[in-house]
């Protein structure tokens, strides 16, 4: 585990793969490769630091979805309209603890206020695994309502592999 809200890249990208495997819309193929990525990186990693990458993707996202609305009509506020209608949509996810509830409402409070969402959660110990799997649903239901106001499914996907693409290119 590093220090500071750090978290490894592979981790990371790990964490999205893990998002990958969830969305329907991931082929049979690259759910495969995602699988295979998730494996190497929590090989490599330890299953800790890939949970750390899924709730520093959880502060990405949420001040992404925050940001891109600044100004607008139809702005969704982090705390009366996005936290809840994340929190509200978790129960249909059947293996979602509903224990783990309160850490995750805290990971999305950080990233609404602007905080770094891994130091916030680092404070509280080792993500343990029922808390891991909810993070993984929230950043699926973010990515979710990111495709949905974007009127573009995918496009989170989309614009996340963009990223990790250009990231193995600048350390290769």
């Amino acid at each position: 585990m590093t220090n500071d809200g750090v978290v490894v890249d592979e981790a990371i990208r790990a964490a999205w793969d893990s998002f990958r495997v969830l969305d329907k819309r991931t082929s049979a193929e690259e759910r495969q490769q995602a699988q295979r990525r998730v494996k190497a990186a929590m090989d490599a990693h330890g299953r800790e630091e890939v949970s750390r990458g899924t709730v520093f993707l959880v502060g990405v996202l949420t001040g992404y979805l925050i940001a891109e609305q600044s100004g607008g009509e139809d702005r969704l506020d982090p705390l009366s309209d996005l936290i809840p209608a994340v929190i509200r949509r978790l129960p249909t996810f059947e293996m979602a603890d509903p224990a783990q509830v309160p850490m995750v409402t805290g990971v999305l409070m950080a990233a609404a206020m602007g905080m770094d969402t891994v130091a916030w959660r680092d404070q509280f110990g080792q993500i343990p695994p029922n808390e891991a799997l909810v993070h993984s649903f929230v950043l699926w239901l973010l990515a979710d309502l990111f495709d949905s106001m974007a009127e573009r499914p995918g496009a989170i996907d989309r614009m996340m592999r963009e990223t990790f693409d250009a990231m193995a290119a600048e350390h290769s």
